[in-house]
């Protein structure tokens, strides 16, 4: 007889075999004996946790042959439960819906339904990866589905139940699988490493759980190829090089070599690793578990149940979380979900490997921009040098190198402590961000048409010129520190509005709205606007042209309306309001003086200019031609 792999040896042959998936075993145990049983299963969720095994088992419970009725748990020994073991049952089809997925194999399946089984109590169809099936397939079956025959059930197993229509799931009863524990995991590879006579020790087991990541089918898959290299005894090192994962002792050594900000040891272990033929993806992944597991432990213990790993890893996980505070293995984490995301598409991923790991090393040096901004950071540094003044320890995640940057402090340390004080005065004002909460926490005085925006009282503006020689900076601070430094401490007083002129003339506004237009090229606009009556009041202009609304709106644009308001605006000093009204065809326009030409006034204008008019009287010029700048092309 050939050799039987331990996935199919050990497979479930009872509902109370099966781990890992207590609720769905217990709730078809309890429809079984009530006599509830439903016509459609849908079974969802992780490869290798139960699903067709679960659904044999259904079956085995529906068509027994040890009682007249179907009875919770099968037998196991009658005719029945033994072809359907052995997957040559008659009554109960097993259909890869992967392969028979089209119209044509529904409709033998069908019309195959109407027929009573040939010997058991149920005809029943496994469909298994029933998302393969088309829509088209899933048409033809639905009105089967939903009145089926008495004799039939249905039972569809699949890894992703969101392709299944809704029309289907709607007619079934739908069970989610859980994906297997980790230590259910390790307890059933212990039970069967006994009955198989295997030596074992507790890391390998773990080992092997690990890399099923909640399938049980993918562990036990491991565990008979870690036979065959091993024999009789399973150690991790042996498994470790079959599964080809990094020693957790690896591991350690790299976030070692980050605690202690060494990047050159980090190299040379990333080194050793990819000589020895490791896959640099593979290794981001596994080093993104262990800061995962990292993190678990700082957050939440090390004996926490939510770390999935053995007891010495969690021991391990625990002497590496008291090095790093959480914020740095968020960070941490961060980094390297980039890394292991570029190492998907990148072509030289040593290189992107090396560089994120880097990453890690000098992350710690990073300083939050809220401590930076409110001057913590240099508390921090004042507390820091008079620490190791007197002999403590310095602060290992905020290095003199990170706070040069901000404060010179390289070079302000060779100074005396007297002449660095007032240095470090100037970082323990009052944060900017305490002083923007409390300008938006102060009531706003609404602005009111035609007065001035309330000014504050100037105060005095220290700037890098202004303030006193004892206040200022190091010479190695930056003109953009220094700038930022003076628009931090002082708010410099608001330009008051330009004085309200008086009330504006209809003339006025007229000439000016006309002139920015034809200085604009829009002469059709002007010409139209020339030949309107107008009016002013307050702060609006008003034009009443013998034009539709619909050509009002087409001649009067936003950018012209924009070009008019900003004119208006600038002539007067104050913001006026513009608007176009249709008068109607009997309104007949008002005849006015003939304006000149762009020429003509660009002539006048050139005329009254007293440059002209100096030379005109000094050398008896005339002026023959006028060349606006604005024509130039």
């Amino acid at each position: 007889m050939s050799y039987q792999v331990l996935a199919r040896k050990y497979r479930p042959q009872k509902f109370s075999e099966v781990i890992g998936q207590e609720h769905v075993t217990r709730t078809l145990k309890n429809a079984i004996a009530q006599g509830r049983v439903a016509h459609g299963y849908i079974f969802s969720g992780h490869r290798g946790i139960g699903k067709t095994t679960i659904a044999r088992i259904l079956a085995m419970a529906l068509n027994c042959q040890s009682q007249d009725h179907p009875i919770p748990e099968p037998c196991g020994v009658c005719d029945s439960c033994v072809e359907i073991r052995a997957g040559n049952a008659v009554d109960v089809i097993e259909i890869d819906a992967a392969t028979n997925r089209g119209i044509d194999e529904i409709r033998e399946l069908r019309e195959a339904a109407r027929y009573r089984p040939a010997r058991d109590r149920f005809k029943i169809y496994i469909l298994d990866e029933a998302h393969q099936i088309t829509d088209a397939a899933f048409n033809a079956l639905l009105k089967t589905l939903e009145e089926p025959p008495g004799h039939i059930v249905f039972m569809m197993a699949t890894t992703q139940p969101e392709d299944i229509p809704q029309t289907i799931r709607s007619r079934c009863q739908h069970f989610s699988f859980h994906a297997v524990r980790f230590d259910d995991i390790v307890q059933q590879l212990r039970d069967i490493a006994k009955q198989e006579g295997i030596e074992y020790d507790d890391n390998a087991l773990a080992m092997l759980a690990e890399v099923g990541d909640g399938s049980m089918r993918d562990a036990l898959s491991i565990m008979d190829q870690a036979i065959a290299c091993c024999g009789t005894t399973l150690s991790g090192d042996v498994v470790r090089g079959l599964v080809g994962t990094v020693s957790s002792d690896v591991l350690e050594d790299v976030m070692d070599a980050v605690a202690r900000n060494s990047s050159a040891d980090v190299l040379r272990s990333i080194d050793r690793l990819l000589v020895e033929g490791q896959s640099a993806q593979h290794f981001a992944r596994q080093m993104l578990r262990f800061l995962r597991n990292i993190m678990v432990a700082k957050v939440a213990g090390s004996d926490s149940p939510v770390l999935q790993i053995s007891s010495d890893e969690r021991a391990r996980v625990a002497r590496v979380a008291e090095r790093f505070s959480e914020e740095d293995l968020a960070r941490f984490m961060q980094i390297m979900l980039r890394t292991h995301s570029d190492l998907g598409y990148k072509q030289e991923q040593r290189f992107h490997l090396e560089l994120g790991l880097l990453k890690l090393v000098h992350a710690q040096r990073l300083l939050p921009l809220e401590e930076l901004l409110s001057g913590e950071a240099e508390k921090a540094g004042a507390a820091g040098s008079s620490s190791r003044a007197g002999g403590a320890t310095p602060r290992p995640t905020a290095s003199p190198a990170a706070r040069t940057n901000v404060t010179s402090r390289a070079t302000s340390e060779l100074e005396p402590q007297s002449s660095r004080e007032p240095a470090a005065s100037l970082f323990t004002r009052p944060s900017p961000f305490e002083a923007d909460r409390k300008r938006k926490s102060e009531p706003k005085a609404e602005a009111q048409p035609g007065f001035a925006k309330r000014e504050v009282a100037p105060g005095p503006v220290l700037t890098s010129s202004t303030m006193p020689e004892a206040d200022r900076l190091s010479d190695n601070a930056s003109p953009a520190m220094d700038a930022g430094v003076a628009t931090a401490l002082a708010v410099e007083p608001e330009t008051s509005a330009q004085p309200k002129s008086d009330e504006i003339t209809v003339e006025m506004a007229r000439e000016v709205v006309l002139t920015a237009l034809e200085d604009a090229g829009q002469q059709m606009l002007a010409h139209n606007l020339e030949e309107a009556e107008w009016s002013a009041r307050g702060a609006d202009v008003c034009v009443t042209v013998a034009m539709s609304q619909v050509l009002i709106d087409v001649a009067l644009g936003p950018e012209p309306k924009r070009l008019i308001q900003a004119a208006l605006s600038k002539a007067t000093g104050r913001p006026l309001k513009f608007k176009m009204v249709s008068g109607g065809a009997q309104i007949a326009p008002k005849p006015t003086a003939v304006r000149p030409t762009n020429g003509a006034r660009a002539r006048s204008r050139a005329a009254a200019d007293p440059i002209v008019q100096r030379m005109q009287e000094k050398f008896g010029a005339e002026i023959r031609t006028v060349i606006d700048h604005k024509d130039r092309g």
